[in-house]
């Protein structure tokens, strides 16, 4: 009688398995990586767009994103995050440079963390404004520039929590 052993069943079906989990593995991550640059491009696409121009009594001022040292490393750091995760998706999977990878998604979470957090504390400033320092809220005046900015905050939030996800998924 030459019916299989129980243990070649179960080394058959414990190859089985490991070959769909990484497939599985490599679509989550595949997924992650797209949402990751598309929450990268728009951040910077918003943030680098936005501007308005106001006008208090005869003083005419405008509002753009060029203007803070932090919208712009917000914007910087978006962009280099964005096109790190082009040149990611578009190396092979069998490269052995996934172990490089490894950590540099540890310096873009990073990256984006540290930029989300310097932009975060100018928009808190320029919404609240701060009467210790003598500087007056500017949300008040220019709408558009202050919803644009928050929103490119809310996807860069997303885009950081993502590449967080990522990091821990291939730990």
């Amino acid at each position: 009688m030459n019916s299989p052993t129980l243990g070649a069943l179960f080394m058959k079906f414990d190859a089985q398995t490991q070959m769909v989990m990484t497939k599985i593995r490599g679509i989550i991550t595949f997924l992650l990586r797209i949402i990751a640059l598309a929450a990268c491009v728009i951040a910077a696409i918003v943030m680098g767009t936005a501007h308005e121009t106001a006008q208090i009594f005869s003083l005419k001022f405008e509002a753009r994103y060029s203007d803070s040292p932090s919208f712009k490393y917000f914007v910087i750091a978006n962009s280099v995050v964005g096109c790190y995760s082009l040149l990611v998706l578009l190396l092979p999977f069998k490269s052995l440079l996934w172990r490089l990878i490894l950590v540099l998604d540890a310096i873009m979470t990073l990256l984006l963390t540290s930029s989300f957090s310097a932009a975060m504390a100018i928009a808190y400033v320029g919404k609240n404004g701060n009467s210790h320092a003598g500087w007056l809220p500017i949300c008040s005046q220019v709408h558009k520039f202050c919803d644009q900015t928050t929103a490119a905050l809310v996807v860069g939030l997303v885009a950081a929590i993502v590449y967080l996800l990522l990091l821990l998924y291939s730990l």
